[in-house]
């Protein structure tokens, strides 16, 4: 039995309808759409920590992200050789683009370090910051970025992320009204500042590949440890 060919038409006009609107939708929340391009503007969606995650494996698209947020993304030479060697180099210019100074200025990363700190900052650290302190960082404290080594500086084992490049190691935040929040003094206790440093841990676990806090190790005591390793199936470590 044939449907009559005008509820063929009023279905096809249907479909077509919903599929308009489906993609309007999209448009205005480009946090559910995979193939819109990742904007450091975007309201987060299902969408928006796959094309994160992008970022790590393909230096092109994450140098246009980086573009299109208004961050710099002038490569430096490639430098070093072996599991040292760092074919992509920058230097890190998120938080300068976001108003707040690094300490020690100058350090080097891959591109998808700068972008997970843009990223973060935007959407983690500073929300944070303001709904906890009323006021905004100003300055980040990092204690380097990279480091020819292998997990533990010991002779054996993996090779450390900072060994390309590929990780910061962020000890303290600043903000405006002076006040100075350490890792290694305000990660414990019930305290607003352990409130921060454990909410901006957990939202850097959106950005980032490995998170290491505290909570990790002893080695880990005084700093966040943030890295954009590439793993299998996307798995992360957040600690």
């Amino acid at each position: 039995m044939s449907f009559p060919f005008d509820r063929i038409v009023l279905a096809l006009l249907l479909a077509a309808c919903i599929l308009l609107a489906g993609r309007g939708w999209l448009r205005e929340h480009p946090g559910y759409d995979l193939w819109a391009p990742l904007s450091l503007d975007e309201r987060p969606g299902w969408a928006t920590p796959r094309k994160l995650a992008a970022l790590r494996g393909d230096r092109d698209l994450c140098r246009a992200f980086l573009e299109r947020s208004g961050i710099s993304p002038t490569a430096l030479p490639p430098l070093g050789k072996g599991e040292c060697r760092r074919d992509d180099r920058k230097l890190v210019a998120a938080p300068q683009a976001a108003g707040v100074a690094l300490s020690p200025a100058r350090a080097e990363a891959a591109c998808a370090v700068d972008a997970a700190m843009a990223w973060w900052l935007r959407h983690g650290v500073q929300p944070q910051a303001e709904a906890i302190f009323s006021s905004k960082v100003v300055r980040i404290e990092q204690l380097g970025t990279y480091n020819c080594r292998r997990i533990g500086n010991g002779n054996i084992g993996s090779w450390s992320e900072h060994a390309t490049g590929n990780a910061i190691d962020v000890s303290a935040f600043v903000l405006a009204n002076g006040r100075r929040i350490t890792l290694r003094k305000g990660w414990r206790g019930d305290t607003e500042e352990a409130a921060f440093l454990h909410a901006v841990r957990d939202s850097a676990c959106k950005s980032f590949s490995t998170v290491l806090s505290p909570d990790y190790n002893a080695a880990h005591a005084d700093h966040l440890h943030l890295d954009q390793a590439r793993r299998m199936a996307g798995w992360k470590a957040c600690r």
